[in-house]
């Protein structure tokens, strides 16, 4: 799944390539196309939140604005760096800045879909999340920290973009089929109806899987590091 995932993210690598070349025309600066993720970023977070006060149980279009906004601001993070490769802008404090806000936004973003869970009493699913944002900074983390001692870091299934498309999709297709289907599939013996799975599922369970790849992935670039260092 990762593999595809990443081809994808390639893909549209490709596609939006006129799109920076536009960019790098219009002098837009990288640092800015950053911040505006992270403004979006902010906004899905809130998306969640507001769902999580005043949307009811079994509503999942919050989940469906909000993961369309994830989607989106992480366009702007696909961005940011080619517009500073292709424009020639890329410096040293673009590159923390960039690294720094994309840590940022993707706390935020799982602060957001936390508190979602948690309001609504998916307490489960809202501890693989919040496991999936330890696994998503530590990977991330691993390979800042790898590279600064001169070490190559970054080989692994979660890789930010893939993270970012597997929880944007997963609640993107969770609200549209909750709008299909209702809140639960329903299976009917006679006029009695029994739940066999909740919609919300299609966007906890990839969660789930996030937070497993994720930390196997920050672990693995751990003993890469080591296998290098030893080497």
């Amino acid at each position: 799944m990762a593999t595809a995932l990443e081809r994808f993210v390639q893909g549209v690598y490709g596609i939006l390539m006129p799109l920076v070349r536009l960019l790098v025309r219009l002098n837009i600066a990288p640092n800015v196309i950053t911040t505006i993720g992270l403004i979006i970023n902010i906004i899905a977070a809130a998306v969640f939140i507001v769902g999580a006060e005043i949307g009811a149980r079994g509503d999942f279009s919050y989940i469906g604005w909000g993961s369309a906004l994830i989607l989106f601001a992480g366009l702007f993070d696909m961005l940011d760096g080619q517009v500073a490769r292709v424009g020639n802008t890329s410096s040293v404090y673009g590159g923390i800045y960039d690294s720094v806000m994309d840590r940022y936004s993707e706390l935020i973003m799982f602060l957001g879909i936390c508190y979602y869970l948690v309001s609504h009493s998916y307490l489960l699913s809202s501890l693989f999340a919040f496991i999936a944002m330890i696994g998503s900074i530590m990977t991330s983390y691993t390979r800042a920290r790898a590279e600064g001692a001169g070490l190559q870091c970054n080989s692994g299934l979660m890789q930010r973009p893939t993270r970012i498309l597997i929880i944007g999709l997963s609640g993107l297709l969770c609200s549209i089929t909750s709008g299909i289907i209702g809140a639960a599939a329903e299976l009917r013996l006679g006029f009695v109806p029994f739940h066999v799975a909740e919609t919300i599922a299609i966007f906890t369970v990839p969660i789930t899987v996030v937070a497993v790849l994720s930390n196997i992935t920050a672990i693995r670039r751990l003993l890469s590091c080591r296998k290098q260092i030893v080497s």
